[in-house]
């Protein structure tokens, strides 16, 4: 019987901490996929000393070094496999259609937001395909990319890639965009510098009110990291801030359709996208 207990206690405390985990990062982690959670942390958690997850919980509750034990937690499960031209049909409709109807249309710039964008890889593929283009010298472009681990961001401002990053894009243009060293793949600093990189966590309003201004919205491969009612927080500060029309991109995977919003779900070019009019 005690041995029960413990293992009950245990595993309550693993869902405080998964519960604490959702309500400041939005991720959550069901029971199907809280194992997943659970190897994350654990050695996160030895490398602190921490011996059991509420003493884990309490640490990044309650105790002042909470802030940067966020960093640490936010890097570990917040990695996501990302790569240059990934679900490239969304891309060209922006570019193929979306811009050319754009053009001369607004007094303000064109603001293109990647939410959620991991080590940069997807506001780099927009900003190639806009200057492939030639979009990026015809009217005024701004491209901004946010993420909420550090050490994602980290990455993105670097801008350095190894082999993986590059499995889907044409080699021509990892010639024309991309110098190759010791390190790796170089972004080219004329692509590199259109592009303007926050730490930002979705689910904080005040880290999104003024990127979500923004006419157009990558939130791709995101929202099935989300609970519904992150989801529909999430899209809630989106319609309240994104001029008309917005649109809205998701991955492949993930769906309004099951949510009241003011999104419609329309095919523009190669791909479909969530419209607010």
């Amino acid at each position: 019987m005690e041995a029960r207990d413990r293992t009950t206690g245990r595993n309550a405390a693993w869902t405080l901490l998964r519960d604490l985990i959702n309500e400041r990062t939005g991720i959550y982690f069901d029971q199907n996929s809280l194992d997943l959670m659970m190897d994350k942390l654990s050695d996160l958690m030895s490398e602190r000393g921490v011996d059991s997850p509420i003493d884990y919980y309490y640490l990044l509750k309650y105790e002042g070094k909470a802030n940067d034990e966020w960093a640490n937690l936010l890097n570990v499960i917040s990695v996501r496999e990302t790569y240059f031209w990934r679900e490239l049909d969304q891309i060209r409709a922006l570019v193929d259609v979306l811009v050319p109807q754009f053009s001369g249309r607004f007094s303000e710039p064109l603001r293109i937001w990647s939410a959620a964008c991991a080590s940069g890889e997807e506001p780099i593929s927009i900003a190639m395909a806009l200057d492939q283009a030639g979009w990026l010298d015809r009217i005024p472009i701004e491209i901004h990319a946010s993420d909420m681990s550090p050490a994602a961001l980290c990455a993105a401002r670097r801008g350095v890639y190894r082999e993986r990053a590059f499995r889907s894009l044409p080699a021509e243009l990892r010639a024309r965009y991309f110098t190759c060293d010791s390190e790796g793949w170089t972004v080219a600093p004329e692509i590199h510098r259109r592009i303007v990189w926050h730490g930002a966590n979705l689910t904080k309003r005040s880290d999104i009110e003024e990127l979500a201004r923004s006419r157009v919205i990558f939130c791709r491969n995101v929202f099935i990291y989300f609970s519904e009612a992150t989801i529909r927080q999430v899209v809630k500060t989106y319609t309240e801030y994104m001029p008309n029309p917005g649109y809205l991109f998701l991955g492949a995977a993930e769906s309004l359709l099951k949510f009241t919003t003011q999104f419609q779900l329309k095919e523009i070019g190669p791909a479909f996208v969530y419209v607010k009019e």
